[in-house]
């Protein structure tokens, strides 16, 4: 465990980290000061960080786990002490820490008797588990444990869906949250005219404390970008009534995102042979704010990318300007995916 003697400052606002240890492989502490603040402003970003950092930064874990000769969730293994609902609640506490997208296979291979832990994982490449010894399963005779995986990276929590796979294949809840806890205090001085901000981040190893305000406080600033433009989006709402309440009508200034609408339809119109599900959007040499807005509408492969509608692009309309457009567009006519405009 570290920590710094703290020092307040009277001039620009700096940021700093007091205290930091490990209590465990999964359980990461930190404890960070921002000053100084004039009053109100530090629990304006108190607020917006814990927010941020609950709600925005994205996690890795296992969401399906297919088993051999498992006719329900509750059913039990020859040679296995638990029971297959048992199994995947310890695959859902396992750890990853991986910065892919995408949905990616995995598999455990593991011969008993002896105890199966997240080490007998085979993941793929970039992938790390965070603590090799979790345990998964316990095989009392000498059987083959084999379960195939799916990994993915998203934010939040999602429920699976009551409805199981005939194949043997379950659902498991996604807990893509790496940040186990986050908390804010705020201390007073100078007459009580000024503040200093305290924010203790607790996370799950996937990541330190300190990556995870970096990532959060970028999320944030992502957020805000579309305020920060020379001039006003050109965006009319005009409402009107009907049977659902209302009715919006959006009308733009440039008819480009529905030309690069028409152009993703050609293209999958002419079915090039081309595996688009495997070309993900880091490819597409992207800026950060791009790829953090596509990120955000579930966006992760030119497939995805492509299966856009003119709904879709209206709503992405807010985030993204005409010359990002423009660079999707160059990107695929570099890789023939679109063919070259004759103007």
């Amino acid at each position: 465990m570290t920590r710094e003697k703290i020092e307040i400052s009277t001039r620009t606002p700096r940021w700093k980290c007091v205290e930091s240890r490990t209590d465990s492989k999964r359980l990461h502490y930190s404890r960070f000061i921002l000053s100084p603040l004039m009053k109100g402003q530090a629990d304006t970003i108190g607020i917006a960080m814990r927010r941020a950092l609950l709600g925005e930064v994205e996690g890795t874990c296992i969401t399906r786990a297919k088993f051999e000769n498992a006719p329900h969730e509750y059913s039990s293994i020859f040679g296995i002490e638990e029971s297959v609902h048992e199994i995947l609640m310890n695959l859902k506490e396992i750890v990853l820490r991986s910065d892919l997208y995408g949905i990616r296979d995995a598999s455990i291979c593991a011969r008993g008797p002896g105890c199966v832990t997240a080490q007998d994982i085979f993941l793929p490449p970039s992938v790390e588990i965070v603590d090799t010894a979790q345990h998964i399963a316990s095989l009392t005779k000498p059987i083959d444990l084999r379960i195939e995986l799916q990994i993915e990276r998203s934010r939040g929590y999602r429920m699976r869906t009551p409805k199981n796979d005939k194949d043997g294949s379950y659902p498991i809840d996604a807990v893509s949250m790496p940040i186990r806890n986050a908390n804010y205090s705020i201390h007073s001085y100078g007459n009580e005219k000024q503040e200093i901000l305290f924010l203790e981040i607790w996370t799950n190893g996937s990541l330190t404390p300190r990556e995870a305000l970096y990532e959060a406080s970028r999320n944030l600033i992502d957020l805000f970008i579309p305020f920060l433009g020379a001039e006003e989006q050109d965006l009319n709402f005009d409402l009107e009534d009907n049977q659902n309440g209302f009715q919006g009508k959006f009308t733009f200034a440039t008819p480009a995102f529905f030309t690069f609408s028409d152009k993703l339809h050609n293209l999958l119109k002419k079915k090039k042979k081309i595996a688009l599900k495997y070309i993900f959007i880091d490819q597409l040499g992207l800026t950060r704010r791009m790829y953090n807005c596509l990120k955000r509408s579930n966006i992760h492969t030119l497939s995805d990318l492509l299966n856009l509608t003119h709904k879709d692009l209206v709503r992405m309309r807010i985030h993204l300007r005409v010359e990002d457009i423009k660079q999707i567009l160059d990107f695929l006519e570099k890789h023939s995916l679109i063919d070259e405009p004759k103007n």
